[in-house]
């Protein structure tokens, strides 16, 4: 019942795909027919067809959304996942689309009207540029509202015990209440959880959070025969996972789809797991650096542009710290410190020197009872440091280790070898802060978690930045750090 619930789904999605698909072309060739043509209705029937291009593009659409795996049932899948989805499989459908154009010979393309033209900023457009801008931006748009509209509908009829499916979690510990309680809280899934079966041989439990239990794995083949489910979620613990492949061969008797929930604390994953294949093998990412690829090198780019247009800013007031540095004592204007970024690399960071003498600023790095952080109202800081620490000036040097690649705008802030070499047997997940460039500022550091603050914390938010890591995050921090993010009572 529920894969003929879905094949209903999926027609009415294509449907409705196809009708929207339907309405962008029509929309463009109207602004096209109102701007360049200056008329509104056709000389002939069969132009509603041929100009507006719907013959092209409702199939072309549909094509590309199944390739992009589009009408594949994901109700567990983020709203903004599947929204971007949308939007680049509409791209990519226009660019096939002009192709198909081109390669027809549609009017179009070819336009018929060469003297009829709209000049807008600064550029003489064609009737065929017209039509096509137009669909470029309307497809994807209009594409981007129905879906959206369209899951946000289901979500509430979910909400409301509509088009439910029913499953089974295996795993009555720690895990498979977890699984419970996430599927429970989050009803727009529509995923139900209809009973527990224990991950041991057997079990007197009955009841889990107040669903049955039914048996445990020896009652396995017989629970799914007496109580038909749509999909089993395996929840196993680490100490029963030498069982799964038992339990994954009997569930193949069985037309229920399965998904494995791994005993891992999402805390200790920078970002979230995904599969690949290599010639017939299965790879499970299970960690790396998130900034790689596209999104890296606008990253890059964005921490130049940053960096310069900051010197340019503090360029004269740098000067001016530099000078009263220079009187406050013996010693280099610029302090350079060993630390550790990505991937482990070691540099030397630029600060302007905030103590009485250079001796005195390694001492702060390594001690007589082993390395430390700066104290409070500590003796060997100058008064113009103590001015310049509290104020975050002490820090601008490190735009040039931004410039340098050394660091970045955005990032966990980077800590001293002797530091880490403790932490990291200390605190579980203390290296993850090291899969992405130290940076000048950081998601702990515009929550105030600076100077002595608690380490646990400043590591939550730091593994928190890194798992949920995009350009928009960053510029977020960046807008924070304006206005909180200089002056703060930790800073010392």
């Amino acid at each position: 019942m529920v894969r003929q619930h879905h094949q209903l789904f999926v027609a009415l999605l294509v449907l409705m795909d196809g009708l929207v698909a339907s309405a962008a072309s029509v929309t463009g060739w109207v602004i096209r027919r109102l701007l360049i043509e200056r008329e509104w209705w056709p000389t002939q029937w069969e132009h509603y067809f041929k100009e507006s291009g719907v013959l092209f593009a409702v199939p072309i659409v549909l094509i590309t959304f199944n390739m992009f795996g589009l009408y594949r049932p994901r109700r567990d899948r983020s709203l903004f996942l599947e929204l971007f989805g949308v939007a680049r499989g509409g791209l990519f459908a226009v660019l096939v689309l002009l192709g198909a154009l081109y390669v027809y010979g549609s009017s179009i393309v070819n336009t018929p009207y060469p003297d009829k033209v709209l000049h807008a900023w600064g550029l003489r457009l064609d009737a065929g540029r017209v039509q096509l801008g137009s669909l470029a931006v309307l497809l994807p748009l209009f594409l981007c509202v129905h879906r959206a509209v369209f899951r946000v509908t289901l979500r509430q009829l979910r909400r409301r015990g509509w088009n439910q499916r029913h499953v089974a979690i295996i795993g009555t510990g720690r895990l498979g209440q977890i699984a419970a309680r996430t599927l429970m809280r989050n009803s727009w899934t529509g995923i139900s959880v209809a009973y527990f079966i224990a991950h041991h041989g057997a079990t007197r439990r009955s009841v889990c959070l107040d669903r049955p239990v039914f048996g445990g794995l020896a009652d396995l083949e017989r629970t799914m025969e007496q109580h038909r489910v749509d999909a089993v979620y395996l929840a196993l613990p680490s100490s029963s996972s030498d069982s799964r492949e038992a339990i994954l061969a009997t569930l193949e008797k069985f037309p229920v789809d399965v998904r494995i929930i791994p005993d891992v604390n999402p805390r200790h994953l920078p970002q979230s797991m995904a599969v690949s294949e290599l010639d017939g093998m299965p790879i499970l990412s299970y960690r790396e650096c998130p900034t790689h690829g596209l999104a890296g090198g606008f990253k890059r780019v964005i921490d130049l542009g940053g960096a310069v247009a900051a010197l340019a800013i503090f360029g004269l007031p740098m000067l001016v710290i530099a000078g009263l540095v220079r009187l406050s004592g013996p010693g280099p204007v610029i302090f350079k410190q060993r630390r550790v970024s990505i991937g482990g690399d070691v540099f030397k960071i630029y600060k302007f020197r905030t103590m009485r003498h250079v001796e005195d600023e390694q001492g702060d790095a390594f001690g007589p009872a082993g390395a430390r952080w700066t104290e409070r109202d500590d003796p060997r800081i100058t008064s113009i440091g103590l001015w310049l620490r509290k104020s975050s000036l002490d820090e601008l040097p490190q735009l040039f280790n931004v410039l340098r690649g050394d660091m970045s705008l955005v990032g966990p802030r980077p800590e001293r070898p002797e530091l880490i070499a403790r932490f990291r047997e200390d605190w579980r997940g203390y290296m993850l802060r090291h899969h992405v460039k130290a940076g000048m500022t950081g998601w702990a550091q515009v929550n105030g978690l600076r100077g002595q603050s608690s380490l646990r914390k400043r590591l939550q938010y730091d593994l928190f930045y890194i798992r949920h890591w995009s350009l928009s995050f960053d510029i977020r921090i960046l807008v924070m750090t304006v206005f909180r993010g200089f002056v703060h009572r930790n800073a010392h």
